[in-house]
């Protein structure tokens, strides 16, 4: 029997991502930024600085960000991916309304770009973590692979245990 704390992360294994913190911790905060613009941007054009007084159908912008929700909660590397180039829109708004809006809305964008840079963070140290991980998985594996097919020792260079006679 396996302990999982001793699988490494990889993008073809999902179910090791527990093992590491890094993963967990770049996971929820990559969820959380993706939230919060969501909640910042319909609360900004519905209630707190919409275009339009009495709210904006500009808050449909925050559709796109329910996409990768799913994806993000079940680990998919994919999804990371990708994420970490659609948040560049949103970063995008959010600097030009930052220059150009004033008052609570120059606030918001301010925020927004936050929220984004922090998405982007998030999202490039999972992915890296994980193609890490994957990699020194797969120079395991080939040393392994190797040493099964050649009778040698895995790791040719580790000291071996004395033989028993």
């Amino acid at each position: 029997m396996t302990d999982i704390s001793t699988h490494t992360a990889s993008p073809a294994n999902p179910a090791s991502q527990g093992a590491s913190p890094v993963v967990n911790g770049t996971r929820w905060l990559a969820v959380g930024s993706v939230l919060g613009l969501i909640v910042l941007g319909l609360a900004w054009e519905l209630w707190l600085a919409p275009l339009r007084p009495g709210g904006s159908w500009w808050a449909i912008k925050v559709l796109p960000l329910a996409l990768p929700l799913a994806g993000l909660l079940k680990n998919r590397m994919y999804t990371y991916r990708w994420v970490s180039l659609l948040v560049w829109l949103y970063f995008t708004e959010g600097v030009v309304r930052a220059w150009s809006d004033t008052g609570l809305s120059a606030g918001l964008a301010s925020m927004q770009v936050l929220l984004c840079v922090t998405l982007f963070v998030a999202c490039a140290l999972h992915v890296r973590v994980r193609l890490r991980a994957a990699g020194t998985e797969a120079v395991a594996a080939d040393k392994a692979r190797h040493a099964a097919e050649t009778n040698a020792a895995a790791d040719p260079v580790a000291p071996q245990p004395p033989a028993q006679a």
